[in-house]
């Protein structure tokens, strides 16, 4: 009997092992198709991708998109686009601390007796050309930040003028010479005089600092705060202002030159200006006759996001006074210009319609200049020899 069990039961226990092996190898086809792809066949024999694979992956690639896309766009965005609520003149984003005022153009000396100066380090925009003597000066330019002390200020020429035209600004200086006066009444700018009420409004701004120098023509000081104050009271907007420049994100560390040094000759050792580049700030540091140049009250270098170069015709002395003569307009083919940023150069052209027109900032291709946000200084001088880079 026990045989005839044996001989029974045998057959089943078989096929119940074989049911499970083939479960079991039908489970583990359908799970390896399912990871190689899910391809099948259809009536045809052709393969297909299993709808099923799809609609099982293509959310998941969905939810992925969603979740990288618009943060990996929105960096991009970031990190190349510039807002337009920023200062026309720094390029800056305004804030709490970065302004948006009219310009003001301030004359400031640049006598070596006269150094150091105070506030430079504060303006947006910096030109320098020389004056009599082969001593330069500057218009200063303010509107992204306040300054406390600026000068020594000193007194106004035509072509200092017709610079600070350009900008159309709040221009302020300390005196100048009647024939100085007849051309700037005539220019259609809201001027503040802190020297007299003479021949143009007046400003008491102005302050003498008698221990900056013992030659009196170099210690006249100002604020931008009692500027803007007294150009209110005269009737002076404190908004508006038109500007050269246009502006773009620094370039990468990568894409940086090795354009380390800049010098400007204007005149004499004692009118030499350099400027060092700093491949990691991308900024270049100025220096003045060979030392830097330090504000007197911080004590800090200047620094620099651009640096210009504009070539013009200089001429002089013209009269008994050792003035001298400048043009400063023109069209592309009459202005050079070396524009210095991100340890490069580009080399171009500048121009300028009339005085009540901004300069034009282009490169040989004509196409429109951009600059680094920041602060740009401007040299202006009468030959490609005086420039070394």
């Amino acid at each position: 009997m026990e045989k005839k069990k044996i001989v029974k039961e045998k057959p089943v226990l078989v096929c119940l092992k074989i049911a499970v092996i083939f479960i079991l190898a039908a489970f583990l086809l359908s799970a390896a198709t399912g990871l190689s792809g899910c391809k099948s066949k259809d009536a045809s024999g052709t393969v297909q991708e299993s709808s099923a694979a799809i609609e099982e992956t293509a959310p998941e690639t969905a939810i992925a998109t969603a979740e990288t896309a618009p943060a990996e766009t929105t960096a991009i965005v970031e990190e190349e686009a510039i807002s337009d609520n920023i200062n026309k003149f720094s390029g800056l984003e305004l804030s709490d601390t970065v302004h948006n005022y009219r310009p003001l153009a301030i004359m400031v000396q640049n006598n070596p007796v006269a150094r150091p100066h105070s506030g430079l380090i504060y303006a947006d925009i910096v030109f320098e050309i020389v004056a009599e003597g082969g001593v330069t000066r500057f218009v200063t330019v303010y509107s992204s930040f306040d300054a406390d002390i600026i000068g020594p200020v000193r007194s106004a020429r035509i072509y200092f003028a017709e610079i600070a035209r350009s900008l159309d600004p709040i221009y302020t200086f300390w005196g100048s010479y009647p024939q100085a006066y007849d051309a700037i009444k005539n220019m259609d700018m809201d001027v503040l005089d802190a020297n007299s009420t003479a021949y143009v409004n007046y400003t008491s701004a102005g302050w003498r600092d008698r221990t900056r120098s013992d030659a009196l023509e170099h210690t006249a000081f100002i604020d931008t705060e009692g500027i803007r104050k007294d150009g209110e009271k005269y009737g002076y907007s404190l908004e508006g202002g038109q500007s050269p420049l246009a502006f773009k994100i620094d370039a990468p560390e990568p894409e940086r030159g090795n354009i380390s040094e800049i010098t400007v000759n204007f005149s004499s050792e004692s009118y030499v200006a350099g400027f060092v580049y700093d491949k990691e700030t991308n900024k270049y540091l100025k220096s003045i006759a060979g030392a830097p140049h330090n504000d007197f009250e911080t004590g800090q270098q200047i620094s620099l996001n651009n640096v210009i170069v504009m070539l013009t015709d200089i001429e002089g002395p013209i009269d008994q006074y050792g003035h001298m003569l400048a043009r400063t307009t023109g069209t592309h083919n009459q202005g050079e210009a070396y524009y210095f940023m991100d340890g490069n150069v580009v080399e171009g052209t500048w121009a300028r319609n009339s005085i009540f027109d901004p300069f034009e900032f282009h490169d040989t291709e004509g196409n429109q200049v951009l600059f680094n946000r920041g602060s740009t200084w401007i040299c202006i001088i009468q030959s490609i020899n005086r420039l070394m880079y």
